[in-house]
């Protein structure tokens, strides 16, 4: 249920849309809750543009304009045929092509992509660049696989993807489930079907083959150069201040290197079988090395590591239970920060919260945070940086140019500070300055309205 407002025509609008759009949608919880958290912020801007309400933007902009399915067949090590689903929701284009990762992971469903794709939509607005908001994937899980068996299924699902994508059109990238070796036989595949090197039409490449320098480190870097600079308007920095993180892939494993390199420490980590608590800082090479070339669980960590201990079925949220947290960083997966974990944060004396992963907090647990006054910084513009550097990476390929770490850096680095300048202009201009989540939500929304007005209703 949206958040209560004075009844005006504006606030009787977005129930009204909102109801239609739960209708439309039945079951597709994440996708309902994803436009309930932009929408709660909307009553701000309908009441200063009518216009929006006028055009119909909002009932426009939650409908997809494209949602494929298909079937994925592929055959297995022993000789078995197996069969998956394919998901690609393109959801806006008004700002450029359509731009947003593919997730291999069994959980994934239609509601998923869709929520997912949404929340692409405004985070690819608030970084300013020119490219639309989509994502797909599909319910294959990679874990336990052979490199044969996920050549196999990448080969497959692009047979079939490949009809729906080009660097004019849909440009897709990684995410959960698709690293750089699951992109490279994707890209394999579509070069060997379309018969070209069409080096923009993914990005997440290798590096000596079209990719950015850059792109593992993306999301986490710019997660803690949003977050930074949301400290620097407090009068604070990460220097001293204790973190956790969830997650232990590229996103959690980057975001604590560059904790650590502010003068922070983080001292805990996890993945789906629990979290560790490393009271001397977690040692984020031993643990891309554990989780990325051993593909181990994080247990192993805590066995090579002297004061090192591993919780078993726990996250890590639990580990604040017994130390006093300042920050948190999660970077795992939707809706991993409950009410009761917020609870526990808040009980060490938590002062900031920055989103590196798509939707990981509750729409319970933000309340809590926003009522304690702790600095919240929703994903769609925290962990804007991997898909800034996706874009940076179809820049270089439209040029045939390679561009140094250093650069591409900097221009991370700037993008994420004028994401976050942006938000903070925003919140201030609707009278609810400090409050990210509106001004992500607002900023990222009336780019694209602005943009679906003046290309007519198509």
């Amino acid at each position: 249920m949206l958040e209560r407002h004075i009844v005006t025509p504006h606030t009787a609008h977005i129930s009204s849309v909102f109801e239609q759009i739960t209708g439309r949608n039945p079951g597709e919880t994440e996708f309902h809750q994803a436009v309930r958290e932009v929408f709660d912020s909307l009553h701000l801007v309908l009441a200063k543009h009518p216009q929006y309400m006028e055009a119909s933007v909002l009932e426009r902009m939650c409908e997809p304009e494209r949602q494929i399915i298909f079937r994925v067949p592929w055959v297995d090590d022993e000789g078995r045929a197996r069969i998956n689903r394919g998901f690609r929701v393109q959801f806006n284009s008004a700002l450029g092509p359509y731009k947003g990762g593919l997730r291999f992971h069994p959980d994934v469903l239609l509601g998923t992509m869709k929520f997912l794709s949404f929340e692409q939509v405004f985070k690819n607005s608030l970084t300013g660049l020119p490219i639309g908001g989509a994502k797909g994937g599909s319910d294959f899980d990679p874990k336990g696989r052979s490199d044969g068996e996920i050549m196999r299924f990448c080969q497959s699902f692009m047979t079939e993807a490949c009809r729906h994508l080009g660097d004019k059109v849909d440009i897709p990238a990684g995410d959960i489930g698709v690293g750089q070796r699951e992109i490279g036989y994707l890209f394999g595949q579509y070069k060997r079907i379309s018969n070209r090197f069409e080096s923009g039409v993914i990005t997440g490449k290798g590096i000596t083959w079209g990719g950015s320098t850059l792109r593992p480190e993306a999301t986490g870097y710019g997660t803690v150069y949003f977050t930074e600079r949301m400290l620097a308007n407090q009068g604070k920095s990460f220097d001293g201040q204790t973190v956790l993180v969830s997650g232990s892939g590229n996103v959690a494993t980057y975001a604590i290197e560059k904790v650590h390199e502010m003068g922070g420490r983080v001292v805990g980590a996890s993945d789906s079988s629990g979290a560790v608590h490393d009271p001397d800082g977690i040692d984020p090479d031993l643990l891309q090395e554990i989780k990325e070339v051993r593909r181990e669980r994080i247990s192993t960590y805590a066995e090579e590591r002297p004061r090192a201990e591993f919780v078993a079925g726990q996250n890590v949220w639990t580990l604040a239970e017994k130390i006093a947290v300042d920050i948190a960083l999660p970077c795992a997966t939707q809706n991993e920060i409950s009410e009761d974990d917020a609870d526990t944060l808040l009980r060490g004396g938590l002062t900031a919260v920055a989103e590196g992963a798509n939707m990981p907090t509750t729409p319970e647990a933000i309340r809590r945070f926003r009522d304690a006054d702790v600095l919240f910084a929703p994903g769609k513009a925290a962990n804007a940086g991997g898909v800034a550097v996706s874009a940076l990476e179809m820049q270089q390929n439209a040029t045939r140019d390679t561009w140094t770490h250093e650069h591409t850096d900097a221009r991370l680095s700037e993008i994420m500070t004028t994401v976050h300048d942006e938000c903070a202009a925003t919140s201030e201009e609707y009278g609810v300055p400090g409050d990210y989540v509106a001004g992500a939500n607002i900023a990222g929304f009336a780019r694209v309205a602005d943009a679906m007005i003046a290309q007519g209703v198509i």
